[in-house]
């Protein structure tokens, strides 16, 4: 299988707002944003056991982030929560590599693990679900989209096209 990781961020498309609207409500918080952030596209290429005919298949999942208006962490507590994240970090990557290929590196540097719902909001710091790998500018990117995201503001609180990019 090969894996390909593009990403945004991107406005969100109407199935992640709605789906952003359900789990804010649910925790009791209200949405201010939804912010899309990698697409993973997963393609496969074989043949079928019975009978000698080559397949290809594939699927694609969205990863995408909910700004609920969660209360923030003081900042002693991020960084206890940081410094469990730390701990983990290189055995995360091993597990992440052995089921979607290499954890990313560039210049013998890996890519940073990007928290999903980030520290200082409640992510947890160590649930697989909640990291992904990213390229450091694009780490950069997003770091600096979250707060407008948080915010309510444009274009994190509207909603965008189903598919931002193409893979020609």
């Amino acid at each position: 299988m090969k894996t390909t990781l593009y990403y945004g961020p991107w406005q969100c498309r109407r199935e992640f707002m709605n789906g952003c609207q359900r789990e804010c409500a649910s925790e009791g918080h209200t949405l201010k944003g939804c912010m899309w952030l990698a697409d993973f596209k997963f393609d496969w290429e074989g043949s079928l056991v019975l009978l000698p005919v080559p397949i290809k298949a594939g699927s694609r999942y969205g990863i995408h982030h909910c700004c609920c208006d969660y209360p923030t962490l003081p900042k002693a507590a991020k960084e206890v929560e940081r410094k469990r994240w730390e701990k983990i970090r290189d055995s995360f990557r091993d597990d992440w590599s052995k089921k979607f290929g290499e954890w990313p590196v560039d210049g013998g540097i890996s890519w940073p693990g990007h928290h999903i719902r980030d520290l200082w909001h409640g992510g947890n710091p160590v649930d697989p679900n909640n990291i992904i790998p990213v390229q450091p500018s694009v780490h950069d990117e997003f770091n600096r989209a979250y707060p407008a995201c948080y915010a309510g503001q444009a274009p994190w609180n509207t909603v965008g096209p189903d598919l931002p990019y193409t893979d020609n």
